[in-house]
């Protein structure tokens, strides 16, 4: 008789047989002990922005124990401390193209060095590599007030410079960052000239009356002053083209294309005009044009109350308050105000 042989089959529960399969491991987002922080900085038209960690005193010697003397240091927590820079620009003295860079420095007793490194997305300072520095400066510590987090900031900017400062328990780093804020302005102006400022005569006279006012690249700026009047002949870029030939020594020409601007210029470009010669100090010519616009709209409450501004800008308080009177008896209910605080005022 032969024997039937079974083969064993093992049972497994139907719930287990289609049971998920167990999750990878996931981490809770808490707080952070040293948070996450960054400050952004126009210089000009170029843009700066530096990423961050803060770490805190917490009642800890910071310089020389926490953070020794003498080895490299990422300027904050966490992953790497980044500059970025839109513009070329120069750190510390020394030219730097644009981008992104991280941030790293060597403290000491006495002057630190101060590290921008082309390795951007790295665990602080622990790959760092020598290899990798873009530049390197020498940066003095400063006395300063106590602050708790490291902090940075962008100190005193100007049209063309500022300082990127670290701050942290007593100490105060500071860096200067600089542009060249013509050239920048220069091809950013080049490029927008590309897009849709490109097809209206503004776009045009506004770039030549930026190089005019900054006595930068005359050449072109004629050009497109040109370009400009071509598209429509207007008030503004006759003086713009007009301002242009002066600085290249034509008086003779410029005189004549101002002469041809006035018979188009409207009550707002002579008031316009106005100032702008006020600002340039120039308050004789600047009431030249304040009264020639009072006499050829006088029914327009603001060509006298322009013109009482330059008169008491002129010190003529008599003549400024008069003008103001004639303006408040014309102006709209929002400026009656004004009006009467400054009248007020010059009495």
């Amino acid at each position: 008789m032969k024997r039937v042989r079974t083969a064993f089959v093992a049972f497994v529960p139907v719930f287990l047989a289609f049971a998920p399969a167990a999750p990878a491991q996931q981490q809770l987002v808490l707080p952070d002990a040293s948070p996450k922080a960054s400050v952004s900085q126009t210089v000009g038209l170029a843009e700066f922005k530096i990423t961050y960690h803060r770490p805190a005193v917490n009642k800890r010697k910071v310089w020389g124990e926490l953070v020794p003397y003498g080895d490299v240091w990422r300027a904050g927590a966490n992953e790497n401390t980044t500059l970025s820079a839109s513009t070329p620009f120069t750190f510390g003295g020394k030219a730097v193209p644009a981008g992104t860079y991280g941030l790293h420095m060597l403290p000491a007793e006495g002057d630190w060095t101060v590290i921008l490194s082309s390795q951007a997305k790295a665990w602080g300072s622990f790959s760092y590599d020598p290899k990798e520095d873009v530049v390197r400066v020498n940066a003095r510590p400063e006395p300063a007030d106590f602050v708790e987090r490291l902090a940075f900031a962008f100190d005193e900017p100007t049209v063309d410079a500022t300082a990127l400062a670290l701050r942290w328990e007593k100490v105060r780093v500071a860096i200067p960052i600089s542009i060249d804020a013509k050239q920048v302005t220069l091809a950013s102006i080049r490029e927008q000239l590309r897009g849709l400022p490109r097809f209206s005569w503004q776009g045009w006279n506004q770039a030549a009356g930026w190089c005019a006012r900054n006595d930068v690249n005359a050449d072109e700026a004629l050009a497109w002053a040109d370009r400009s009047i071509s598209m429509q002949k207007t008030f503004a870029n006759l003086r713009t083209k007009a301002a242009l030939l002066e600085k290249k020594g034509d008086a003779k020409t410029a005189a004549a294309l101002r002469a041809e601007a006035m018979p188009l210029a409207t009550e707002t470009d002579v008031n316009n005009l106005g100032y702008q010669l006020l600002g340039d100090g120039k308050a004789a010519e600047a009431l030249d044009f304040f009264r020639k616009n009072a006499a050829d709209h006088p029914q327009s409450w603001n060509v006298w109350d322009s013109l009482a501004e330059g008169l008491e800008k002129s010190g003529d308080a008599k003549g400024a308050r008069e003008n103001y009177q004639k303006a408040l008896t014309m102006a709209p209910e929002d400026q009656k105000k004004r009006l009467t605080a400054t009248i007020a005022k010059l009495k």
